[in-house]
């Protein structure tokens, strides 16, 4: 623990910490993999190179000195960082190299005011810190690998099929070549593939939701094809150079948003490939025989590129959905929508998701709400939901990448 000194040593430094900003982060980034740039192998370097790892540590290191003599307000920011963390296999002695870095970070940039006593505090701060996590982690990778059909680490999967899902999306399934079973998941997590594409240097671990159901044999994911530049450096390996019998490194399942088992109605709203996490859910949702409503919202451009639709029309519209009241309703902001079934009409609009169109079926106190997809996208729906009465509590939300708030 961290006496009141150390606590408020820390706390006196967050102007400084603020007049840096996400420089601070910038010049530890730089540091730490021209010391150490065997970590290139496993961070995210498309997320270097668009600024997005280097605001969303700030903001997390901003927010620990903030609240650090009372840390439960951190709890649930904790575990979404520790699971993605297992989803790269990050181990102890990894947190002392960003912990030096970091120090050094502090003192290369703040050096007429970086005192010893300053030093010291965030020394204790930052172990302190580190502790909670590789306990958190040590849980987490022992609790999967003592799973039936868990394990720690790497394991080796091969892709045994791939299909094309719509014009930007491909699904990938993957076997494990040792042939054993695979540990299951909540619907809504997902797992790390290790690859080495060939336009990069270095490996390259990347996070992508499963969009099928647990069944201990085979993991599904449903990839986007991304194109503005390196950002697309895993995805398009993916859809062009991984072939039928390719292996690739998977981590076990991971992640904390996902289905929280209420038996109260529920709510899916994604937009663009957005929509996997979901797929995942109301697939598990009709396989449990769930006896609530269920309401599938989704967004996207134009129907070339909205994946899944004909697999959600029939979930929906299967005797089970019928009687227990699902629907869907698709927005294309790109083309004024043309169902193939004229009686689906009514669940078709033109332009972007507008929830006052569906109020009536939203079951605004008493459901709970599902979101994943670009952040100006869920930023909308979130106030949507919550203007018409919903409360903050019941509604969940998953950002693809380095963690933003809504």
């Amino acid at each position: 623990m961290l006496n009141n000194q150390q606590i408020s040593t820390v706390k006196s430094t967050i102007p400084l910490l603020e007049s840096v900003g996400p420089a601070l982060t910038e010049h530890f980034y730089t540091r730490m993999f021209e010391h150490n740039p065997e970590l290139k192998d496993i961070f995210n370097m498309s997320n270097q190179h668009t600024g997005r790892q280097q605001v969303a540590l700030f903001q997390a290191i901003a927010a620990y000195a903030k609240n650090i003599e009372n840390l439960q307000v951190l709890t649930s920011a904790v575990e979404r960082i520790a699971q993605k963390h297992t989803s790269f296999y990050i181990q102890p002695d990894h947190y002392d190299i960003v912990g030096h870095h970091l120090i050094e970070t502090l003192r290369e940039l703040a050096k007429d005011v970086f005192t010893q006593e300053i030093e010291q505090a965030w020394k204790a701060a930052y172990a302190y810190l580190a502790g909670i996590f590789i306990a958190r982690e040590n849980e987490l990778y022992t609790e999967r690998a003592d799973t039936e059909g868990g394990w720690q680490g790497k394991r080796e999967f091969i892709l045994v099929e791939k299909r094309i899902e719509s014009e930007w999306v491909k699904t990938l399934v993957f076997e494990p070549a040792d042939k054993g079973a695979v540990i299951g998941y909540e619907p809504g997590q997902y797992l790390g593939i290790d690859v080495k594409p060939s336009l990069s240097e270095h490996r390259e671990i990347r996070q992508y939701s499963l969009s099928g159901t647990p069944n201990g044999k085979r993991y599904q994911i449903s990839v986007k094809r991304e194109i503005q530049g390196h950002a697309g450096l895993v995805s398009n390996f993916l859809h062009d150079e991984l072939r039928l019998g390719d292996s690739v490194n998977l981590l076990a399942p991971c992640g904390d948003f996902f289905y929280k088992n209420k038996e109260t109605p529920t709510v899916l709203i994604s937009a663009g490939v957005g929509l996997t996490p979901m797929q995942s859910m109301i697939e598990q949702l009709f396989a449990s025989n769930f006896q609530q409503p269920v309401l599938y919202l989704h967004a996207c451009n134009n129907s070339n590129e909205h994946s899944f639709s004909e697999r959600v029309s029939e979930i929906v519209s299967s005797d089970h959905g019928s009687t227990f009241r699902w629907k869907k309703h698709t927005w294309y902001a790109g083309e004024t929508p043309v169902p193939k079934i004229a009686s689906e009409r009514q669940y078709f609009h033109h332009g972007f998701l507008d929830l006052s169109q569906v109020e009536n079926e939203l079951h605004i106190n008493e459901a709970d709400y599902y979101l994943c997809g670009p952040l100006v996208f869920m930023e909308s729906a979130k106030q949507q939901l919550l203007s018409l009465g919903a409360t903050d509590d019941r509604i969940h939300y998953e950002v693809f990448g380095p963690h933003e708030d809504l």
